[in-house]
C-alpha cells in the first residue's frame, strides 16, 4: 500500500509541475503544432529561437507583466517528465492501479490547473505520437473525476489501452478520432460529431443502449423480479436484463403506446389504439381485450397487488379496471388534457398521473385528487415512482428526465442525455436503475444514486461547496454537490473517511468546538449530526422546509443553529436533537449565520442584502445592518466579538461594529 501511495505521490509530483504554467500556454502549443504541422514537441524546444517565437505568439494574448518566460523552460521540463514516467507506458484503467489511481484523483481534485493540463494532454494525443498513453490516462482520470467533458473538441485523439466507462461526451466533436482496445461501455455520446473515426478492439456492454427500433420507443418496463424489461414501438420487444440479448417479441398491427408486467410476471398488459390487450407470457398467447374508450390508450400500470390495471387516455380520464373481471370500476376525471402516464406507487395508496405540464397524485382508496404539481416541462408523457415512494421521476416533452420529492412536489434532479422527447421513465424493483426510452430511439440506463448513465462515485465528483477544519487542526470536512461528506488528514492530504446520509447538495459542514460532531446541511432539507471518531450518523434533525445553506454550533457546543431558503432560523438542542426556538424575520433566504465568540449573539445573512443581528437569551432581534447591495454571502466575527466581517456579491468585504452596528470599512479588492 505504501508502495503504491509513494507511485500516485510521485506521478502527483511531475503533475504538480505543471501549475506553474499559465493554461492560454496549452492552448497557444496546441495551436502551433496544428499550424506548423509538428508532430514532435522537440522542433518547438529544440533550440532558443524557436522558444522566443513561441513566447512571441502568447505575449500577443497574454499581458507581458503577467508572463514568465521561465514558464516555457518548465514546459519543457513537464513534458519530458511526463514522457519518460510509466504514466506514458502502462494502461492506469486497469485493477493493479486502482489504489494509486485513487490516490492521484483525490491530490488532482484540489487543483483546477492540474486538471487542464490533463486535459491538455488528451488534445497532444491527436498531434504527438510519443504522448498516446499519458494523454488516453489522462482521458481516463478525467472521467473517473467526473469533470464535465461534453461540447468538447477532441477532433483526431488518438486513444488506446483505457477505460472510458461512463464517460458524458454529449455534443463533443470525436471527428478522425482513432480508439484502439478502448472500452466505451455506458458512454454517452449523444449529439456527438463521429466522422470518420477509425475504432477497433472495442469493448462495450450492450445494456446501456440498444439500438433495436427503428421508430420512437414509447415506453420500457421491468419485470417484477428484475430479469427482463419490455421495450414498445409498433411491437413490444422482451429483453433479457443479464444478457441484454432479446428474448422475445410480440408483434402489434398499430402502434403500441404503453406496456406493463404483472406483479407475478405471468402477464403483460398492453395498449394499442383505444384498446388494452393483456397477454399470456407463458403460452404467448392473448388472453383478453379491454374496451371502453373511445380514444386511443396512452399509458397502463397494475397496482402492487394485481387486482388493478390503471389506464390514461386521450380522453383527458383516467380508468381502473378489475383484472378478475375485466370491468372498469372506477373512472377519475381531472386533468384538461391528454393523460400521458399512470404509475402506482408501491404501498399502492397513491396513483400518479402525467399530462400537460401537471402531474397529478390521487387517493387510490377514494379517487380523490390529492396533489396538483405544476411543472412546466411541456407534455409529461411518462411517471414513475421509486421503490421507497419517495421520488417521482418524469419523462417530458423538452428532452429531460426529472426526479420530484413527492412529499413536497420540488424538483431535486434533472437528467440530461437524450436528444428527443423522453416518452418513458422506469425504476427497477431494486431502485437502483432507471430506464428511459425516447423518440431519439434509444434506450438509456440510468444510475439512479450519481444520476449518471453508468458511473462510480470514489471520491467527490463535482464543486465543494463547503469546507470546516477541526478545532485541533489536523482533519478537514468538505462537503459537496456530489451529497457526500469527506473527512481529510491534513496532513497526509489523504481522506480518512467518506459519509454518506444526504439526498442533495451538501450546504455547510461545521465541526462542534471539542471536534468530535460534524453538523452538515443540505439542500435535501435535513441536518445531520455525525460522529467523528466512528463516522457514525447520530441523528437526523428535520424541521427546516426548504434547502438548508448554513449549521453553526455555539460556543459551548450545546446548541446547533441552521439558516435555510425557508427564510428561518431554527436553534437546535445537540444532545436530544430537539427543536428549542426559531428566528423569523428575513425576508428571503437565509445564505449564513455565526455565533458571536460568548455565544450571545448571532449574525445572519440573506439576499435580500441585510444583515441581522440576534440576541440569543431572549430570542429577539438586536438590529438590522444595511449597506451592500447584493446577496450577502457570508459573515464572522473576529474572535474578540466586537467586529463582524460579511462577505457580499456586490464584491465587497465590509466590518461592522457589532456594539454599535455601524459600518467601520469596506474593503474591496474582489473582481467577483
Amino acid at each position: 500500500m505504501n508502495c503504491q501511495n509513494d507511485k500516485a505521490g510521485d506521478l502527483y509530483e511531475v503533475l504538480a509541475l505543471s501549475k506553474d504554467i499559465d493554461e492560454v500556454v496549452f492552448s497557444i502549443l496546441l495551436k502551433i503544432y496544428k499550424r506548423d504541422k509538428i508532430q514532435d514537441n522537440r522542433e518547438i524546444f529544440s533550440n532558443d529561437l524557436n522558444i522566443r517565437k513561441v513566447e512571441q505568439e502568447i505575449l500577443q494574448v497574454v499581458n507581458q507583466s503577467l508572463f514568465d518566460k521561465e514558464q516555457m523552460v518548465r514546459m519543457t521540463y513537464v513534458l519530458k517528465k511526463i514522457k519518460d514516467h510509466e504514466f506514458n507506458e502502462y494502461n492506469y484503467a486497469l485493477k493493479e492501479y486502482e489504489k494509486i489511481k485513487k490516490a492521484l484523483i483525490i491530490k488532482i481534485s484540489w487543483n483546477e490547473k492540474i486538471i487542464k493540463f490533463l486535459n491538455f494532454l488528451v488534445h497532444l494525443t491527436a498531434l504527438d505520437e510519443r504522448y498516446i498513453q499519458s494523454g488516453s490516462n489522462s482521458l481516463h482520470l478525467l472521467i473517473q473525476m467526473k469533470v464535465d467533458l461534453s461540447k468538447q473538441q477532441f477532433e483526431n485523439i488518438r486513444i488506446k489501452n483505457t477505460s472510458l466507462i461512463g464517460a458524458n461526451l454529449v455534443r463533443c466533436n470525436l471527428s478522425g478520432s482513432d480508439f484502439d482496445n478502448v472500452n466505451i461501455c455506458g458512454i454517452n455520446l449523444n449529439g456527438a460529431k463521429l466522422f470518420n473515426c477509425n475504432w477497433k478492439n472495442i469493448k462495450i456492454d450492450e445494456l446501456n443502449k440498444l439500438n433495436v427500433h427503428s421508430r420512437c420507443v414509447n415506453q420500457v418496463c421491468f419485470s417484477k423480479d428484475s430479469k427482463f424489461f419490455a421495450s414498445c414501438d409498433n411491437s413490444i420487444i422482451i429483453w433479457d436484463l443479464r444478457t441484454g440479448k432479446i428474448k422475445s417479441i410480440i408483434k402489434g398491427d398499430a402502434e403500441v403506446k404503453s406496456q406493463c408486467f404483472s406483479p407475478k410476471n405471468s402477464t403483460l398488459a398492453f395498449s394499442s389504439r383505444q384498446f388494452i390487450y393483456l397477454w399470456n407470457l407463458k403460452s404467448g398467447k392473448q388472453i383478453s381485450k379491454l374496451d371502453g374508450y373511445s380514444k386511443k390508450v396512452n399509458s397502463i400500470c397494475f397496482s402492487p397487488d394485481g387486482s388493478t390495471l390503471a389506464s390514461g387516455s386521450q380522453d383527458e380520464s383516467i380508468s381502473l379496471w378489475d383484472m378478475k373481471t375485466g370491468q372498469q370500476k372506477a373512472k377519475l376525471d381531472g386533468h384538461s388534457g391528454s393523460v400521458y402516464s399512470v404509475n402506482f406507487s408501491h404501498d399502492g395508496t397513491t396513483l400518479a398521473s402525467g399530462s400537460y405540464n401537471f402531474i397529478n397524485l390521487w387517493d387510490f382508496k377514494t379517487g380523490q385528487l390529492k396533489t396538483k404539481i405544476e411543472c412546466q416541462l411541456g407534455s409529461v408523457y411518462s411517471v414513475s415512482f421509486s421503490p421507497d415512494g419517495t421520488t417521482l421521476a418524469t419523462g417530458s416533452d423538452d428532452d429531460f428526465i426529472c426526479f420530484w420529492d413527492v412529499n413536497t412536489g420540488q424538483q431535486i434532479a434533472k437528467l440530461d442525455g437524450h436528444l428527443g422527447r423522453v416518452y418513458s421513465v422506469n425504476f427497477s424493483p431494486d431502485g437502483n436503475t432507471l430506464a428511459s426510452g425516447s423518440c431519439d430511439e434509444s434506450i438509456h440506463l440510468w444510475d439512479v444514486k450519481t444520476e449518471q448513465l453508468k458511473a462510480k462515485l470514489d471520491e467527490h465528483i463535482n464543486g465543494i461547496l463547503s469546507v470546516c477544519s477541526s478545532p485541533d487542526g489536523t482533519t478537514l470536512a468538505s462537503g459537496s454537490w456530489d451529497k457526500s461528506i469527506r473527512l481529510w488528514d491534513v496532513k497526509t492530504r489523504q481522506e480518512k473517511a467518506m459519509l454518506d446520509g444526504h439526498t442533495s447538495y451538501v450546504q455547510s459542514v461545521r465541526f462542534s468546538p471539542d471536534g468530535s460532531t460534524l453538523a452538515s446541511g443540505s439542500d435535501d432539507k435535513s441536518i445531520c449530526i455525525w460522529d467523528i471518531k466512528t463516522g457514525q450518523l447520530k441523528r437526523k434533525l428535520l424541521g427546516h422546509t426548504s434547502g438548508i445553506l448554513s449549521v453553526y454550533f455555539s460556543h459551548d457546543g450545546h446548541t446547533l443553529a441552521s439558516g435555510s431558503l425557508d427564510k428561518s432560523i431554527l436553534f437546535w438542542d445537540v444532545q436530544t436533537g430537539q427543536l428549542k426556538n426559531k428566528y423569523v424575520g428575513h425576508t428571503t433566504g437565509i445564505l449564513a449565520v455565526c455565533f458571536s465568540p460568548d455565544g450571545t449573539t448571532l449574525a445572519s445573512c440573506s439576499s435580500n442584502m441585510s444583515i441581522r443581528l440576534w440576541d440569543v437569551k431572549k430570542g429577539e432581534q438586536q438590529a438590522i445592518l444595511n449597506g451592500h447591495t447584493s446577496y450577502v454571502q457570508s459573515v464572522c466575527f473576529s474572535p474578540d466579538g466586537s467586529t463582524l466581517a460579511s462577505g457580499c456579491d456586490d464584491k465587497s468585504i465590509r466590518l461592522w461594529n457589532v456594539e454599535t452596528g455601524q459600518q467601520k470599512a469596506n474593503l474591496n479588492g474582489h473582481s467577483n
